[in-house]
Order: structure tokens, then C-alpha cells, then sequence
């Protein structure tokens, strides 16, 4: 399952990159600021998966 997780977390941090990415060339401001959120939190979430944190 902890593999499953860490798939998920790197699919968030694409999903919130391409959000950046779009944001930039749409020049939406609210936009990059969610693909960031997103991938930050993705990046989180995936390492306290990998160090077995709860």
C-alpha cells in the first residue's frame, strides 16, 4: 500500500507542475497558486509516506 501512496503523491506533484505550467502560459495567477499548493503538498505527503510518519 506504502507503494500505491508514493505513486499517488508523484501523480500530485505532475498534476501540479502542469497546473504551473498552464497557469503560466494562460496567465492565471490563482492557478499557479493551486498547481503549487498541489505539489507541495504532494512532495509533502510523500515523504512522511516514505519515513513512515503519521
Amino acid at each position: 500500500m506504502r507503494y500505491v501512496l508514493t505513486v499517488l503523491a508523484i501523480l500530485g506533484v505532475v498534476l501540479g507542475v502542469a497546473a504551473i505550467a498552464h497557469g503560466e502560459a494562460d496567465d492565471s495567477p490563482g492557478l499557479q497558486v493551486l498547481g503549487l499548493a498541489l505539489a507541495i503538498g504532494a512532495v509533502v505527503f510523500g515523504i512522511r509516506n516514505l519515513r513512515g510518519g503519521s
